[in-house]
């Protein structure tokens, strides 16, 4: 009879929310209905730094996931490194397709542990809006000539909160801002912050390890038995192995992490890529080059900060040129550094024209 009564109660509770005319608040009924009591809910977040209206359609962290859609940063994503500096092929990963794989990926996690999946993608999206060009070599190049150091998670804060917008910012909420800057370790506020966290590692080795194949560097029996045999020998099989494992192991828990014998499979195939390719003698000189590039830049904009666009000089001017210049340099696409380095530092040929006029 109780449990009766109780299917019963759930069934009138369903009906009263999908008659409820305001769509936010229908959401915030639906979330209370189905998601984890570990779960994040819209109502309660911690808000923005600048007060706003609510929106009758959306919740707050759907209006944070589609500002960072529609921001700049977001579309220069397209032309920026993951792994092989501006590749060729169609089918290499850039660092806008990492973005959206890490975004399915903390989707499906935070899916499956009854998690608000709303805020995990927002996270996820804007987790490397501050990225450098030429991936994570360019990130510890500015991290070696900025006095103060570079960090790229830092850093896509520093864009939703002072760079987008034309220095306005995004005024995003705290959760989503917690979580990018907290994506690169598991220390998160909100467990959806600590999905993407995982998922940007479950992303990367795999994405990374199939464009190493395509690109040569590697062969698919290259990697070692023990790691195949326990993740699988598919990027399909090995993401499903490590999404399983996190659903089992943290289903109604207050934490997010995989099971130990998926978790070492998969940290042995992360330091099999860093041997393998990430510190390869022709990814260590495609560096150097970078280096030389993004050095030369660094310096120049260092003494010529009035040559940066009107929003750098901005900054520049109440920050500090360091601080103007790498967010600058930060913000360059691949494509766009090599054409603002060719523009400062290669000769431009002269146009001759006959002085008879022939």
């Amino acid at each position: 009879m109780r449990r009766f009564l109780k299917g019963n109660l759930q069934i009138f509770s369903y009906i009263n929310v999908v008659m409820e005319n305001n769509v936010r608040t229908r959401t915030y009924s639906f979330e209370k209905l189905t998601l984890s009591r570990y779960a994040t809910l819209s109502e309660n977040t911690k808000g923005r730094a600048r007060g706003e209206e609510p929106c009758a359609l959306r919740t707050d962290f759907q209006r944070d996931r589609d500002r960072i859609i529609y921001s700049k940063a977001f579309v220069r994503l397209k032309n920026k490194t993951q792994v092989f500096f501006s590749p060729e092929g169609d089918h290499y990963v850039t660092r806008l397709t990492h973005t959206l794989d890490v975004s399915q990926i903390a989707r499906s996690i935070a899916r499956a542990l009854a998690l608000n999946e709303d805020l995990a993608e927002a996270i996820a999206l804007g987790h490397d809006l501050g990225h450098t060009p030429f991936g994570h070599s360019g990130e510890r190049i500015l991290n070696k000539l900025s006095p103060t150091g570079f960090r790229h998670n830092e850093q896509s804060v520093r864009v939703v909160d002072l760079i987008e917008k034309d220095g306005a910012g995004l005024n995003l909420t705290f959760e989503v801002r917690d979580g990018i800057l907290n994506h690169n370790g598991n220390s998160a506020a909100t467990l959806e912050g600590r999905c993407v966290h995982l998922a940007d590692r479950i992303a990367y080795i795999n994405h990374d390890l199939n464009d190493a194949i395509r690109a040569g560097v590697l062969k698919a029996e290259d990697v070692p038995k023990d790691i195949v045999g326990v993740l699988g020998s598919t990027s399909r099989e090995r993401i499903n192995t490590a999404v399983t494992s996190v659903w089992k192991t943290s289903s109604d828990k207050p934490y997010v992490q995989m099971d130990e014998s998926v978790k070492a499979a998969s940290d042995a195939l992360r330091t099999f890529m860093f041997d393998r390719v990430y510190r390869t003698p022709y990814a260590m000189g495609e560096e150097e080059k970078a280096e030389r590039m993004l050095s030369e830049m660094y310096s120049y904009f260092s003494k010529h900060p009035d040559e940066m666009p009107p929003v750098y000089v901005g900054i520049a001017e109440s920050d500090g040129t360091d601080r103007a210049v790498c967010d600058y340099i930060s913000s360059m696409t691949d494509r766009y550094a090599v054409y603002i380095f060719n523009k400062i530092f290669v000769p431009q040929g002269w146009l001759f024209v006959n002085e008879l006029g022939d």
